[in-house]
């Protein structure tokens, strides 16, 4: 398993101005990290998303670094679900500048107009397979990941690949976010490791939501526990065991770090890709 890293790791140090997007890739290899992967598209003054994208491009090559995978957010219920196709499609274009093989989209960040999952379930359906019908023209996989509060279960996922029902639409599994919803990532792990295209390792401290609020860098999941991000390996998310379990469904494609606590970003990176080398062996 190949290991690579999310620019959104990256994130601290792009909002202070201490790194451009543009130059995470650089420190992503000097890091030694396999690929990386872009979380949205965020140019520099001067240049268009697109411009942008062919420049990120051009340094990923230069770099000898791959573009992995291309993250971008998704709405399907407080937006018009066909403005919403028009516009996935649009950065779909975009993963094919960046040479990327997969994006990933996110569906349901809330209940929008809808007032239950099964009520909201054919019109995300229905966003989810006309944007994969056309990223397939392009050679991209399209995926859902377990992403956003109300979206977060391995259920819900499941039942939105089953409704799209589309081979070219799969699944980016976050081993941490299910925590967010307050399942046993374990659990969730090896009820959608097969529909898995891309995967993410992601560590939090976890606190009983019958203790008081444990204050600044955590918040709180669906049922009212607490979480905090941290570097991989140092949290309470069972990383070892959830790469096991990929490995035995013949997971054989790239494990990118997705990190947001509140440590210093470049160390935590070091050590988490040192104790993801060790879990994948």
């Amino acid at each position: 398993m190949k290991i690579g890293v999310s620019s959104y790791s990256f994130q601290r140090l792009m909002t202070s101005g201490q790194l451009t997007q543009k130059q995470t890739i650089k420190a992503a290899k000097d890091l030694g990290f396999d690929g990386i992967e872009f979380s949205s598209i965020r140019p520099e003054e001067g240049y268009t998303e697109r411009e942008y994208a062919k420049l990120l491009a051009e340094e990923a090559a230069a770099q000898e670094m791959p573009i992995i995978n291309f993250c971008v957010p998704g709405d399907c219920v407080n937006r018009d679900p066909d403005e919403e196709i028009t516009r996935l499609k649009g950065l779909v274009d975009i993963a094919e500048i960046l040479g990327a093989p997969s994006m990933r989209h996110d569906v349901m960040p809330g209940y929008g107009r809808y007032r239950t999952f099964p009520e909201a379930l054919p019109t995300l359906a229905r966003v989810c397979r006309e944007v994969t019908e056309y990223a397939q023209t392009k050679g991209i996989r399209t995926m859902v990941e377990n992403h956003g509060r109300v979206f977060q279960g391995s259920a819900r996922v499941e039942a939105l690949i089953a409704a799209v029902n589309h081979p070219n639409f799969g699944l980016l599994l976050d081993m941490g976010n299910f925590l967010c919803a307050d399942e046993n990532p374990v659990e969730a792990c090896g009820s959608v490791a097969h529909l898995a295209f891309h995967l993410h390792a992601k560590d939090f401290i976890v606190k009983s939501g019958a203790e008081a609020n444990p204050g600044e860098g955590f918040f709180a999941t669906r049922n009212g526990n607490y979480l905090r991000g941290t570097i991989v390996g140092h949290g309470n998310v069972p990383v070892y065991h959830c790469i096991r379990i990929m490995k035995n469904a013949k997971y054989d494609k790239y494990l990118s770090i997705e990190f947001e606590g509140i440590e210093d970003n470049l160390n935590a990176l070091r050590i988490g890709l040192a104790n993801l080398k060790n879990y994948c062996q």
